[in-house]
């Protein structure tokens, strides 16, 4: 049963990652580097909800939930700010906008 809960949510994190690469592929970096980050968040948030739920408590479910919020949570990490046109998107560090 654990084996499946970790195929399912590795393959749960292979799917956000795809779709945020489809939907937000200008924002994100190199698509490898979001395919894996969103495969070993899935892996950890399944791991911290089995871990957090305790044995006999936990359902797929559950773990996939986890699964699916943890690895939105680290690809959200990954998304660069939008461009704004006609502003200059370099600035020196630490000055105060005018």
């Amino acid at each position: 049963m654990l084996l499946m809960e970790a195929l399912g949510s590795a393959l749960l994190g292979l799917v956000l990652s795809a779709t945020a690469l489809r939907v937000l592929g200008g924002r994100l970096p190199s698509p490898r580097s979001v395919l894996v980050s969103g495969v070993a968040g899935a892996l950890f948030g399944a791991y911290l909800t089995h871990f957090a739920l305790g044995p006999g408590h936990n359902t797929p479910a559950a773990t996939f939930g986890g699964a699916a919020l943890v690895s939105a949570v680290v690809l959200s990490l990954l998304l660069r700010p939008a461009g704004r046109p006609g502003r200059s998107g370099r600035r020196a560090p630490f000055s105060v906008p005018s």
